[in-house]
């Protein structure tokens, strides 16, 4: 882990270029530091896992999805936790990276309110996940299963996690070692991929999906 002073949304996304990506230590630290995981967490697209009880919430809807309605929101959502390693200068490298088309977001609303959502940037065919959060029951598994489907559609080839929590392993992501990782993505950054062109699946359309991936 090395100290980085400065950055800016170019030489960020050269980073992720690279596998490397920067993290802080707090909210209030005002230090930066590149992080490479020597095992990488990734989601293999067709490899995504929607319990029993996941395909009977996102069956019975009653909630709303979208994508970059709120971004900034959801970014504040996932920071605002006791421990968080997104700072004042990554919040500010997002909404930049945001408003140049790099980076994204899954909603999901409940009740008018938002209940869960996920963020990540998007490089080519690559989606580098960042970090989700969730209000109520399943929100961000919810987020997550409509991300995936989003990626698919939208011919992403690489769904980068960081690192492998319990939480996503039971989800379905990996840990790879980072030379691996760092093959995917060489493959993944030639090409383009699409990631607000796809619409918004009915829970009927999500289903399909999960049955493919099966």
């Amino acid at each position: 882990m090395k100290e980085q002073a400065a950055l800016t949304p170019e030489n960020m996304l050269q980073a992720y270029r690279r596998g490397v990506f920067p993290m802080s230590e707090s909210a209030d630290s005002a230090v930066l530091h590149w992080v490479e995981p020597q095992l990488r967490g990734i989601f293999p697209l067709q490899g995504f896992a929607i319990s029993r009880s996941l395909r009977r919430r996102i069956r019975a809807g009653g909630y709303e999805v979208t994508c970059d309605r709120a971004f900034m929101d959801v970014v504040r959502a996932c920071a605002a936790r006791p421990q968080t390693w997104i700072n004042q200068d990554l919040l500010e490298l997002y909404q930049a990276l945001h408003r140049d088309g790099h980076a994204h977001s899954v909603e999901v609303w409940i009740d008018g309110a938002l209940a869960g959502g996920v963020f990540g940037l998007t490089i080519g065919r690559a989606f580098m996940g960042e970090s989700m959060f969730s209000l109520r029951t399943d929100g961000s598994k919810i987020a997550l299963a409509y991300l995936v489907d989003r990626l698919r559609r939208g011919g992403f080839v690489l769904f980068d996690t960081q690192f492998l929590t319990p939480h996503l392993a039971s989800l379905g992501a990996v840990e790879i070692p980072q030379a691996d990782y760092l093959a995917q993505l060489k493959s993944a950054l030639t090409g383009e991929a699409d990631f607000t062109g796809p619409a918004v699946p009915q829970p009927s359309g999500l289903m399909q999906l999960s049955t493919q991936m099966s």
